[in-house]
């Protein structure tokens, strides 16, 4: 066993980091790599997986041939992953962590994102569920066959710990949460580290404001109708004043650029204030805590709910939206319809998984099967499905 070795993303790291070298390691025992710590082994194995590459053809609010332009899952999880890893850097955290839990985010989303989410839950409701942070675990835990010695990443635990929790406490876990807590305890009744929590406000900045520029692109609503809206309104009307007629792509970017940089500060000086206030001396005095430590302000929450229902109206609800919506709710609709009745209809290596028609097992295959898909493979398994003169 080699010596575990310091990235710069832990020299100097704060008390209450996650430390490379104290992880709780992994389910199935792997040596320590002589020049990679291993949370930067376990970025580096979300990036090589299959999962991930995928991301570039799932949709984040556009279907992938709507425009080049929109973000995708892919784009998104990039986004995600620079927000988060320079934040954990000013705030002393461990950055390879945070990277790695912001490449993972969005590993288990649906082709469609959260139409096909919302076709695939009901449809999986008796049959164990489905959502789309749960698939996130059983991809990183069983879907991805890589490795000789495992299925799955064979992630850290504090990796994993930050995934299923990053959102806070689980307290009515999946039958997957369950099966793999069963031998590899996550502390699911405690917030995650503060990696995981910064990772998920990460999020939280990233699409509110990439969906600002892709819904203004779109032209689903206006700078105008953005006057309103606490925090961005007036930085748009700031930006008109300073540089009156400036290009309408210009002057998003600039809007974005900057509520991108104060809702980061906010983040960094609220939770500057929590760590002062609770004073975490280790990785598990975070998680022990009563509330989060990584936050906004009172204020900037309000800002983000603010946003967050505006884009709800005025983005996710507009009707061209709703329409291919309609339309992607459908197709995984019938994909799921047919391939449960029919698993003979499945590729080969996906029907010696699954279980008789109409079973749990086979649920639960056509589930994994469907929610590995990009957009654009859901499309073409749907016409070789159901057009009769297309090949199969």
């Amino acid at each position: 066993m080699v010596a575990t070795p310091v990235s710069p993303a832990s020299a100097g790291a704060a008390p209450f980091a996650c430390h490379p070298a104290a992880s709780r390691g992994r389910l199935i025992a792997e040596p320590d790599h002589a020049e990679r710590s291993v949370f930067q082994r376990d970025r580096d194995r979300v990036l090589h997986s299959t999962a991930f590459r995928r991301l570039q053809y799932k949709t984040q609010v556009f279907i992938y041939h709507e425009g080049d332009h929109y973000r995708t899952r892919l784009t998104h999880s990039l986004e995600v992953a620079q927000i988060a890893r320079s934040t954990a850097r000013a705030l002393r955290l461990n950055e390879d962590l945070a990277e790695a839990l912001a490449l993972a985010h969005d590993l288990g989303h649906t082709p469609f994102g959260h139409a096909g989410e919302d076709a695939l839950a009901p449809l999986m409701a008796t049959h164990g569920g489905f959502s789309h942070n749960d698939q996130t675990l059983r991809i990183l835990t069983r879907l991805e066959r890589r490795y000789a010695g495992f299925d799955g990443l064979n992630l850290t635990w504090e990796t994993l710990e930050g995934v299923v929790k990053h959102n806070g406490p689980v307290h009515a876990p999946s039958a997957t949460i369950l099966a793999y807590n069963a031998g590899h305890d996550l502390w699911l009744d405690s917030f995650a580290g503060a990696e995981a929590q910064l990772a998920a406000l990460a999020d939280d900045i990233a699409y509110n404001n990439h969906d600002i520029d892709d819904g203004l692109r779109a032209g689903l609503f206006t700078v105008d109708d953005l006057e309103d809206v606490p925090l961005v309104g007036p930085v748009f009307h700031a930006l008109r004043q300073a540089h009156p007629g400036l290009e309408p792509s210009r002057l998003t970017h600039e809007a974005v650029r900057r509520l991108i940089n104060l809702m980061v500060s906010d983040l960094l000086a609220e939770t500057r204030r929590r760590i002062a206030a609770l004073k975490p001396d280790s990785a598990d005095a975070v998680r022990r805590l009563d509330r989060p430590l990584v936050a906004f302000s009172d204020a900037m929450q309000a800002n983000d709910r603010a946003l967050k229902d505006f884009l709800f109206e005025r983005m996710y609800r507009h009707y061209r939206v709703n329409r291919m919506t309609s339309k992607a709710r459908r197709v995984v609709q019938d994909l799921f319809g047919l391939l449960f009745a029919e698993p003979q209809t499945l590729p080969t290596e996906w029907q010696r998984q699954a279980g008789a028609p109409n079973t749990p097992e086979t649920a639960r295959v056509v589930a994994d099967y469907i929610a590995g898909m990009t957009d654009r493979f859901a499309l073409d398994e749907h016409r070789r499905l159901f057009d009769l003169h297309e090949r199969t």
